[in-house]
Formats: structure tokens, C-alpha cells, sequence
């Protein structure tokens, strides 16, 4: 069975603590993805603008069981012993990580395609709304 931790934060996000928590001596890759706030909006109508910060808002029991169960389909797709997926909510500022996701596996291929498959399904199913801040604006966007 793996270890799984899934959790939203109101506060800035442990990368290091992340991927400590799923080194292990039974797994031979560790990998990650940690999304930050960049700069550039993702939003085409405001390309122009520069992005100052996002907000995150979450329905926070939906989401919170939505990550935890992509999380245990991931184990169950590939050999994933320890995952862990954070994701922030309120006001993020330029160059914060806003999500994490870590996981390790006895092996790369493993690890790697568990990690990739995370982000991909983290952005489309779990309710996690995503606005972007500019000097005196503001737009949200697509789904987190």
C-alpha cells in the first residue's frame, strides 16, 4: 500500500519537506513538478499585461478528496510507494510554488509517468480555481 499525502495550503508550500517525505530506500527515483507564478498571463486576452499574482480559490472538501483520489489512481496505475501533492490557495506571490507533486517508485519510468499523469489530472478534475492579479486587474482563468 502507498503512502500518500494530499493536502491544499493556505500557506507557502514545503517543497523540500515534499520530496523528503517520499525519499525512501525502497525506491530508487524520486520525481517532482513544482508549478510556480510566472510572469507572463495565461489568459490570451491579456498577454499585454504583466501578472503580479494569482489566487487560488478551492472547494475545499471536493478538492482535497478529488487530489487524494487521483493520488491513490496513480499508486494503482504505476509502482508509486510515497506521493505527495500540495496545491495553494489564497494570494499567491510572483515565483511561489503553487503546486507540488513528488512521488517515488522503485523505478524511473514509473515515477516519472505517476508524476506527469498527477499534473495533468490535478488540472483537469480537481475544483481549484485560478485568477490572475495585474496592476489594477484582474481575470480568472482556465481550470488552476
Amino acid at each position: 500500500m502507498a503512502e500518500i499525502h494530499a493536502a491544499l495550503s493556505h500557506e507557502p508550500l514545503d517543497v523540500v519537506g515534499a520530496l523528503n517525505a517520499v525519499v525512501s530506500p525502497d525506491c530508487g527515483a524520486v520525481a517532482s513538478f513544482i508549478g510556480t507564478v510566472r510572469r507572463e498571463a495565461a489568459d490570451a486576452a491579456n498577454l499585454e499585461k504583466n501578472v503580479t499574482a494569482l489566487e487560488y480559490d478551492a472547494h475545499p472538501e471536493l478538492a482535497w478528496q478529488q487530489l487524494h483520489t487521483i493520488a491513490e489512481q496513480a499508486c494503482d496505475k504505476w509502482d508509486v510507494q510515497h506521493l505527495v501533492a500540495l496545491h495553494r490557495v489564497g494570494s499567491c506571490p510572483l515565483g511561489e510554488p503553487t503546486v507540488v507533486i513528488a512521488c517515488s517508485a522503485p523505478h524511473r519510468a514509473d515515477a516519472l509517468e505517476a508524476c506527469r499523469w498527477m499534473i495533468d489530472e490535478l488540472k483537469t478534475s480537481v475544483p481549484i480555481w485560478k485568477k490572475e492579479i495585474y496592476d489594477g486587474d484582474a481575470t480568472w482563468v482556465g481550470n488552476g
